[in-house]
């Protein structure tokens, strides 16, 4: 996709996404730096997801997509107070997911992405795991005195 069509479809979007709001009230700047959680280092090029929630919690539709640049950062303009549920996805991190309540003016948000965690495969061995040949020894009940 080339520049103009990203820019086209990001206007689109944001233009969606405010028209989706059915509240008309104090609009709020946002600011979000995206960097990796083991040191720091800022995440370029990650999609940093805006979708709309209800007052019952539910997310709406609409919303928008914005990228990170090199630093890590990015923004938008003209977000109305309430709740806003951000999702972060980025190649070879984790997927991050919360909602906020917008009720600042501006507001920077700092999201700290992690790695994938190793999968678990029955088909490794795992030292740390008992085998059923090595069964502790059973424990006999205590004896219990006549009554």
């Amino acid at each position: 996709m080339n520049r103009g069509a990203c820019v086209l479809l990001a206007v689109v979007l944001s233009v969606g996404y405010l028209a989706a709001q059915d509240d008309e009230g104090p609009l709020a700047s946002l600011r979000f730096q995206v960097v990796r959680d083991s040191n720091g280092k800022p995440v370029k090029n990650a999609a940093v997801v805006l979708h709309p929630v209800n007052r019952k919690g539910k997310q709406q539709r609409g919303g928008m997509e914005l990228k990170t640049d090199p630093e890590g950062r990015t923004g938008f303009d003209g977000i109305p107070y309430g709740p806003l549920r951000v999702q972060v996805l980025a190649q070879g991190f984790q997927t991050f997911g919360e909602d906020y309540d917008i009720n600042k003016p501006d507001m920077e948000i700092r999201i700290k992405l992690k790695r994938p965690a190793e999968q678990y495969s029955i088909y490794q061995n795992h030292p740390e795991e008992k085998k059923d040949d090595q069964k502790p020894p059973e424990q006999k009940p205590p004896d219990r005195k006549p009554q």
